[in-house]
């Protein structure tokens, strides 16, 4: 299991609400989990952060080469129930955090499963000979998508792009969306904040990932969305098997 990642500010802002983290396990298993922050400079910083700490102490404590398969949802609905109940209490306790939140995107791989639980627009694709995405964002425009009212081309510039309809965070139980599905040795699988997308097509980010080494995947990425404005902080952690 090969796992790269890396977060930039972007040129825009000055403060990074973006966070990640990752573990590589053993040759079959890994795991990666991408928060972005929202809710203001320190309480978006906080949420994403907190967030990230307590998933990472859940998954290294239960995530390993002895892993059953089946418990793994168990485990990522416990980890995020959690980083969710903490973020919503500091929001409640501290006038300064009120109404913080962080989307959250978390894999865990092991075999050939990949095992996907999230919340928000932080998205998570399948690369191989194509590319999948695999999450479906949680936002004001990819209803309006889904209702027929704007089409994907249309939602790319749309002003409500960054409305998003569900967080980590801003209430007291989280409903995230799961998922599982096969990879191949060969896939990559992307786990990114929007910061990215916003900025990178699908079709050029499966471009990308075709002709750069996965060690510098995460880099090439980040440069090729701030060489377009770099307006939102960027994070991308990739996953692979191969």
């Amino acid at each position: 299991m090969l796992i790269f990642g890396k977060s930039d500010t972007g040129i825009v802002r000055d403060v990074n609400q973006d966070f990640y983290s990752f573990s590589e396990c053993d040759g079959n298993t890994g795991w990666a989990v991408v928060c972005d922050g929202m809710g203001g400079e320190n309480g978006g910083n906080v949420a994403s952060q907190t967030a990230v700490e307590i998933i990472k102490k859940q998954l290294d404590r239960s995530i390993n080469s002895q892993t059953n398969a089946n418990s793994i949802k168990l485990i990522l609905t416990s980890a995020i129930s959690a980083a969710n109940s903490s973020v919503y209490s500091m929001s409640c306790q501290d006038e300064a955090l009120k109404g913080m939140g962080t989307t959250v995107v978390c894999c865990v791989v092991k075999d050939k499963t990949a095992y996907v639980m999230y919340a928000g627009d932080s998205r998570l694709y399948k690369i191989g000979d194509s590319i999948q995405r695999i999450t479906k964002d949680h936002s004001v425009v990819q209803q309006m998508v889904d209702d027929g009212i704007i089409t994907e081309e249309e939602a790319q510039n749309h002003p409500k792009k960054r409305y998003i309809t569900r967080a980590l965070g801003v209430e007291p139980e989280i409903y995230c969306d799961y998922i599982e599905f096969e990879c191949e040795d060969t896939d990559v699988i992307l786990l990114c904040s929007d910061g990215l997308t916003n900025k990178i097509s699908d079709n050029e980010i499966e471009d990308i990932t075709h002709n750069t080494p996965l060690s510098e995947l995460t880099q090439v990425l980040i440069d090729k969305s701030n060489e377009r404005g770099g307006e939102d902080n960027i994070t991308a952690v990739v996953l692979s098997q191969f």
